[in-house]
């Protein structure tokens, strides 16, 4: 296990990426990628990666498992209903749609690229620990489950 397994909170880590992306635009713009109607696009986007991380925390809530992501071996149950159905993971896709949203708003280069570094960061160092958690935990009911639903969409 790598030391950087399961070690910062991912709602930590996507305020320290959405801090970055500001701080990005402010002083390091790189490249502005200014398209009309960002606004609004960003604001749907942020909006929407809201509501996807909430319904994936109301789904956890209702098959009353765990939503601490650094001890998934606390957890209790698959979730496979809801947008279950579609991600392994809403809840982080979420987060990444807020970043998202953040980046359209700050129009950058490095904004987007910041958003395809936290979900680097995310994949590795989070899931993919989270996952062999839940292989070890649920054995085959996990694997068929990964089997046919993708990791982010």
């Amino acid at each position: 296990m790598h030391r950087l397994e399961l070690r910062i909170p991912p709602l930590a880590l996507a305020a320290a990426f959405a801090g970055a992306i500001a701080l990005a635009s402010a002083h390091a713009p790189l490249l502005r990628l200014p398209f009309p109607g960002r606004r609004l696009v960003a604001a749907s986007l942020a909006i929407a990666g809201l509501a996807v991380a909430l319904a994936g925390v109301v789904q956890f809530r209702r098959a009353r498992t765990t939503v601490d992501p650094t001890s998934p071996e606390r957890t209790t149950a698959i979730v496979t209903s809801g947008l279950y159905r579609w991600s392994r993971n809403p809840m982080y896709l979420g987060m990444a749609l807020m970043l998202l949203g953040a980046a359209a708003w700050a129009s950058t280069l490095a904004g987007y690229l910041l958003v395809a570094a936290f979900c680097a960061y995310l994949t590795r160092f989070q899931i993919v620990p989270e996952e062999r958690a839940l292989a070890v935990a649920f054995g085959h009911e996990f694997e068929r489950y990964a089997a046919t639903v993708r990791r982010w969409i």
